[in-house]
């Protein structure tokens, strides 16, 4: 094993433990429900008031949420941790990362109702699942990913929001995960 897989490994390991020490104790659900005509409504409705908002500034609150939560988690991105003295909300790389990642699960909740499944590319999910299985993803980190996200979008249309919206959001975020996930097992089983 070479001093950099062995390094990134290490911290991989250390920003998991980051993370779970920043989440309360308890099981995130693995069940898939069905994803209703309301939550399809809501989930629409903030997505589209979103839109409106500069798309890369909201993807950054995402992200910045994340570290916020969970300061261990920035080791899990390389290029992050050579990134010198560049401020995070500076850094071109985590900007495009974190578009990347917010419009991709924003979409792909907007597109639960129509499919019945989430609507990611499957060579993208494949992807998705090899990256995160080789960064040593776990559960909590998932959770910690989705925190960040309900308090992105509650800050993006507080006059929106409501437990019905945060019940929506989750349900798509949670159907998303979980796709991840098993592509995650299916890459680790190869």
């Amino acid at each position: 094993m070479s001093s950099s897989s062995n390094s990134e490994e290490q911290a991989a390991s250390m920003a998991a433990a980051a993370m779970e020490e920043a989440l309360p104790a308890g099981e995130p659900s693995s069940e898939t429900a069905t994803f209703s005509e309301e939550q399809e409504r809501l989930v629409l409705s903030a997505w589209n008031a979103m839109k409106g908002q500069p798309t890369a500034d909201v993807a950054l609150k995402f992200f910045l949420r994340i570290f916020e939560i969970a300061p261990g988690a920035k080791q899990m991105f390389s290029f992050l941790r050579d990134s010198g003295d560049v401020p995070l909300e500076n850094h071109p790389k985590l900007k495009s990362h974190a578009v990347t990642v917010f419009v991709m699960a924003c979409e792909s909740a907007t597109q639960l109702r129509k499919t019945g499944d989430v609507e990611v590319r499957q060579a993208t999910l494949k992807r998705l699942g090899a990256t995160h299985a080789k960064a040593g993803v776990a559960d909590a980190h998932f959770e910690v990913v989705k925190t960040a996200l309900l308090d992105t979008i509650k800050d993006a249309v507080p006059e929106m929001w409501s437990p019905e919206m945060k019940g929506a959001w989750e349900e798509a975020y949670d159907q998303l995960a979980a796709a991840i996930k098993e592509e995650m097992k299916k890459a680790a089983s190869t």
